[in-house]
């Protein structure tokens, strides 16, 4: 399968998303950390970013040491024209100057302040921007080992032999309107979520479906491409080694 890059020009996110999906296309994100990425390092890597098939550049991370978000995405934004996507972990990780945000409800977990609480914090700022608002049910999958996300979430991860609970949240999900659907093991995690899980997945539901965690080859992108995901997002493996794109 072809990564496929489409254009910016006047379509919004979600539609490029929806119709990647609708065409059998796959989509490569890149996830950056402001927390493990200085801003001096940041041309290098956007660089290496240019020269790949990247169609997104996600921004975020579970805690955010650093109050640097703005500036974070601004420099970015000085060396690239991909689309910048926020992934926050709390509702105070907002940035005008992204171009969408992943807007999460938590549905692995059951604390309402992932639930929705962050959300009704978050959704008046969020009228004020320009920001391109993703409803997205997001379903942690447990990968081996506790996450900064289940943790600072408070929350227990769908277990990975378990795939028709993760079938089931996904397609409540759904029912209740949100638009994405992203099944994510956790930043680091030392399991990927498996294949039979994202095919149960996308079985069930029309959603674009975005998988995380754990993603280190290639190889690995084109099984979750195959299991049926839209977008694939690798973070942590960028981070450790900035030519793993260069097989893509």
């Amino acid at each position: 399968m072809n990564i496929y890059l489409p254009s910016y020009m006047t379509d919004s996110i979600l539609s490029h998303l929806q119709f990647a999906k609708n065409t059998n296309q796959a989509l490569l994100a890149i996830l950056l950390d402001p927390d493990k990425l200085p801003l001096h390092e940041i041309a290098p890597k956007i660089e290496i970013i240019n020269r790949s098939q990247v169609a997104y550049i996600f921004i975020g991370g579970s805690l955010l040491f650093t109050n640097n978000l703005d500036a974070f995405i601004l420099e970015i934004k000085k060396h690239t024209t991909i689309p910048i996507v926020l992934f926050p972990g709390n509702a105070m990780q907002i940035s005008i100057h992204a171009d969408g945000i992943l807007f999460l409800s938590l549905l692995s977990g059951r604390n309402p302040e992932f639930l929705v609480g962050n959300h009704v914090i978050a959704a008046p700022l969020l009228k004020q921007t320009n920001l391109e608002i993703l409803s997205t049910s997001y379903l942690l999958i447990e990968s081996g080992r506790e996450t900064t996300a289940s943790y600072i979430s408070n929350t227990k991860p769908i277990p990975p032999h378990k795939p028709e609970i993760a079938m089931a949240t996904a397609l409540a999900g759904e029912m209740m309107g949100h638009k994405l659907t992203y099944l994510d093991a956790g930043s680091g995690a030392e399991n990927s979520i498996p294949v039979r899980l994202i095919q149960q997945v996308d079985q069930n539901i029309q959603n674009p479906i975005i998988v995380g965690g754990g993603i280190r080859t290639k190889e690995h992108v084109q099984a979750v491409f195959k299991a049926g995901a839209t977008l694939a997002v690798i973070g942590t493996a960028f981070e450790n080694d900035s030519d793993l794109l260069t097989n893509f």
